[in-house]
């Protein structure tokens, strides 16, 4: 900013989902978000959480304390399916070896994601994206964002920290945290007057990736407000040559 009010709380992540990108894989998107200043959660050095996304539909039902089949069973009565059609988005990662197997268990469609969980949780929350709900450990800022979103998106997210090491845990012993304590939405973001912006870099459920035809990039965003829930879908046409001759970077 220039130092002028107002004065605000900024997340952001300029490409969520980089191995994607590197790698010509889907999913990838770019992401910042707003809220009044101190109403973003810190989380200081504690980077990963445990945590549960779902859309509007099952908002209220769902408790990140409870057996995954509990969880899936209320998602699935409040959205009018079986747990058999509900689809479980989850990071592809060893750490989730047993969430995977009581997810299968229960009978529901999994689907596994190399990276990008702010997408994966805002899927849960946007209709056509053929998810219902995101689960395991993730990234607490990855959190934050995504909390931004959702509540535009009426959807909800709960999330508990999770110490990656013993000296994650001592430090946030010593630091005053508790580490079985729930953060609900309102504690990730606590204001409604939150602005939230997602833009695809590479294709995927949510969003169209970047495309480039006749001198033009082509790019698909989500603008959301949380205080009037609104989400306005964007396609952008960007004319590159016009582009270069006002900016410094080059197109």
């Amino acid at each position: 900013g220039n130092g002028e009010p107002p004065t605000l709380d900024i997340a952001v992540d300029p490409v969520e989902g980089t191995e994607l990108v590197a790698k010509g894989m889907p999913n990838a998107i770019a992401t910042v978000a707003a809220a009044p200043r101190g109403s973003m959660f810190d989380p200081g050095p504690m980077f990963y959480m445990s945590k549960i996304a779902v859309g509007p539909e099952a908002r209220d039902v769902i408790d990140i304390d409870a057996p995954v089949k509990d969880n899936l069973s209320k998602i699935a009565k409040a959205k009018g399916m079986d747990v058999g059609e509900l689809t479980v988005v989850i990071l592809d990662r060893p750490r989730h070896v047993q969430l995977v197997h009581e997810v299968r268990d229960c009978g529901a469609r999994i689907r596994l994601i190399p990276a990008g969980d702010v997408a994966g949780a805002l899927m849960a929350a946007w209709p056509g994206t053929g998810i219902d709900v995101l689960m395991g450990i993730g990234g607490t800022p990855e959190a934050v964002l995504a909390a931004c979103g959702l509540r535009a998106m009426r959807g909800s997210i709960q999330g508990i920290l999770w110490p990656r090491n013993p000296e994650d845990r001592q430090y946030a012993i010593a630091e005053g945290m508790d580490l079985s304590r729930v953060l609900t939405l309102d504690d990730l973001v606590s204001s409604d007057d939150t602005f939230f912006v997602a833009t695809g870099i590479s294709e995927g459920p949510l969003l169209d990736g970047v495309s480039y035809s006749g001198g033009f990039a082509h790019t698909h965003s989500l603008v959301a407000r949380g205080l009037t829930c609104t989400v306005r879908e964007i396609t952008a046409h960007h004319h590159l040559e016009t582009l270069a001759t006002i900016s410094s970077i080059p197109y």
